[in-house]
């Protein structure tokens, strides 16, 4: 906010949009939609995070079937390539970080992944980021190349990472709406990318959606992993 003008509005419309879309997701913790106003006059947990801006502490599993290309095919029409893979890590403690306004981890597991994808940044068809609270979201958007530094407000401005938008962002509700069951996170990410890759994310389908790309954080950003994949 102080580096780049980032507004508590634009926070609350991660929780307003991830809502909606979790809204439409029959496995979400909490399927019901939020107005701005009611996401701006919540309680402060931690100005200038209210209730709305933090994600739910979620009972949950998820699990993912990975096998050989030519395996895979035995068991199904339709596979879903992991093209690429990176993780990194950083500092755990804040006060040892370059920077608070970027998660240094991302940034590089992103590099990596994009590089061995032979991809760029604005191939991705959908994501699905990891928004323990709103800002995270809006980090995530700059770290993983959607928009220069600052920007990842503007992005929910123009409506860009809605269903309906340029790129969709968490179209699962996110762990805002979906829920963050932590350990099963990062696999329902990965869940969620594989329905709209093979057509299956019902009211809530990105039409024509072939790469996808999940990011999970941990350790408040010490460490982060990215993946992108590809439809058959």
């Amino acid at each position: 906010m102080y580096k780049y003008g980032t507004t508590e509005e634009q926070m609350a419309m991660v929780a307003v949009k991830n809502h909606r879309h979790g809204a439409l997701n029959p496995k979400a913790h909490m399927q019901r939609e939020v107005t701005l106003e009611q996401a701006m006059l919540s309680r402060v947990i931690a100005w200038p995070l209210k209730l709305f801006d933090c994600s739910l502490i979620t009972d949950g599993a998820s699990c993912l079937v990975l096998a050989k290309p030519e395996m895979a095919r035995k068991f199904t029409d339709t596979p879903v390539h992991i093209i690429g893979s990176g993780q990194a890590s950083d500092a755990i403690g804040l006060y040892e970080r370059e920077e608070f306004t970027t998660l240094k981890a991302a940034k590089l597991a992103a590099q990596e992944a994009y590089r061995m994808a032979k991809i760029e940044s604005r191939n991705v068809d959908v994501a699905e980021v990891h928004d323990c609270f709103t800002i995270a979201e809006i980090v995530a958007y700059e770290d993983l190349g959607f928009c220069k530094p600052g920007e990842g407000g503007s992005l929910l401005e123009k409506g860009v990472t809605t269903i309906e938008g340029e790129l969709p962002v968490n179209t699962s509700g996110g762990l805002k709406s979906k829920g963050h069951p932590v350990g099963a996170t990062g696999t329902a990410q990965a869940y969620e990318i594989y329905l709209q890759l093979t057509d299956q994310a019902e009211r809530r389908q990105v039409k024509g959606a072939e790469i996808g790309l999940t990011h999970n954080v941990g350790g408040s950003g010490a460490t982060a992993t990215v993946h992108i994949y590809r439809r058959e």
